[in-house]
């Protein structure tokens, strides 16, 4: 990806650009279970409708990660991830194998073999973690947004950091798990925090003192690379970019570019903030971490811990509150109709843990026609 110009709104700025990953299970056609075939697939696959995707290896062998290239249009970025879904759903079909936009296992005894990809390095993730290694077979949506430096990067990792349980309500899509209903919005979530780096950090200050931490992480066995550094929100290691990490992989394109039209809008309105010489709000680790607990076991159904009040708040009126806030930013990028239209859509049909539980609604529905839904909507244009 590619630096932008300092402040990413007002007349002639340069927009920031935005990637985005998406990570998908691979489930057989007829039974739904998760069947171990990423290597096949992604030989398959080959480079992709114009090369513009990847579709990667993740830890498991019944998972890819589809990257898309960077843009400063999220249509553009939603047009790569709709075409690899459906190529490799097309590719998939010779194996009997559908992918799966859903964080995790859906279905009782899946997740449970020792699928893991090849190579040393998920090897040795193996080993050094045990069975928190071996139990997170989950699915994420990671977003980048561009930075001009480390510097301005920092600042906004230490002013994002109460939104980002907001950006996890939103993309809440994972209720079932292993067959049973987790009674949370997003149980993704709740396990990803068994990883030794994952979740909120204290402020940092500065890139001199975030690299000193990651170091100290590394150094001391809680990550054994910095790959491995499973923040939030992180300054990514291969790009110049801010890397949102918590929200649930969305089975819907269109929540997907939701959240990354609010995490583009949010670094903006707040590297502007660092720029004008704005402190970071005090928020304790602690503080952020019970806001994250509560949009994990609600979601967009209750009510929410503000980041601008740090009250509870209707979730409904919270996400007017945050585009009403970002409104410069979103106008600026093209975005403002599309976050209208998204926040919309979610007040009408809901977010994705809603729809999973709508699946399953009828007297004699089973958790297969959860699966059978989440197949449909994986690959819908619309």
């Amino acid at each position: 990806m590619t630096t932008t110009a300092p402040r990413g709104q007002g007349v002639g700025a340069t927009v920031r650009q935005v990637g985005v990953e998406e990570e998908l299970l691979l489930v057989d056609t007829v039974t739904g279970q998760l069947r171990p075939v990423a290597g096949e697939l992604i030989a398959a696959f080959g480079p992709g409708p114009g090369g513009a995707v990847e579709v990667k290896h993740e830890f498991f062998s019944s998972q890819v990660e589809v990257t898309s290239s960077p843009h400063t249009a999220l249509s553009a970025i939603r047009d790569e991830l709709q075409a690899a879904r459906t190529r490799l759903a097309h590719v998939g079909a010779a194996y009997g194998v559908a992918p799966l936009a859903v964080p995790g296992p859906v279905l009782a005894g899946d997740g449970s073999g020792p699928d893991l990809s090849p190579g040393d390095r998920y090897a040795a993730i193996e080993q050094h973690y045990g069975d928190v290694a071996r139990r997170s077979l989950m699915c994420a949506l990671h977003v980048h947004v561009d930075v001009t430096d480390d510097e301005e990067g920092v600042a906004v990792i230490d002013r994002v950091r109460p939104w980002i349980p907001v950006l996890l309500a939103i993309s809440a899509n994972s209720p079932y798990w292993h067959g049973h209903d987790s009674g949370y919005e997003s149980w993704r979530s709740r396990q990803w925090n068994m990883w030794p780096t994952s979740g909120p950090a204290e402020p940092f200050g500065s890139a001199a003192a975030y690299q000193k931490v990651v170091g100290e992480m590394v150094s001391r066995g809680a990550a054994l690379d910095v790959g491995m550094v499973n923040l939030d929100v992180r300054l990514s290691h291969r790009y110049p970019t801010v890397e949102f990490r918590a929200p649930d992989v969305c089975t819907d394109l269109d929540d997907a570019m939701l959240v990354a039209a609010l995490a583009r809008a949010l670094v903006t309105h707040l590297a502007d903030q660092w720029r004008d010489g704005m402190p970071a709000e005090e928020w304790r680790v602690d503080e952020l971490r019970a806001a994250a607990w509560r949009a994990s076991r609600f979601g967009l159904r209750g009510t929410l811990v503000s980041p601008l009040t740090r009250d509870l708040t209707g979730a409904g009126h919270l996400l007017r509150q945050m585009a009403d806030l970002l409104a410069e930013p979103l106008a600026a990028t093209g975005d403002a109709s599309s976050v209208a239209r998204g926040l919309a859509a979610l007040v009408e049909r809901g977010h994705g843990a809603s729809r999973q539980r709508q699946a399953l609604a009828s007297p004699r529905a089973q958790m297969m026609d959860i699966v059978a839904d989440l197949r449909m909507r994986t690959v819908a244009t619309s």
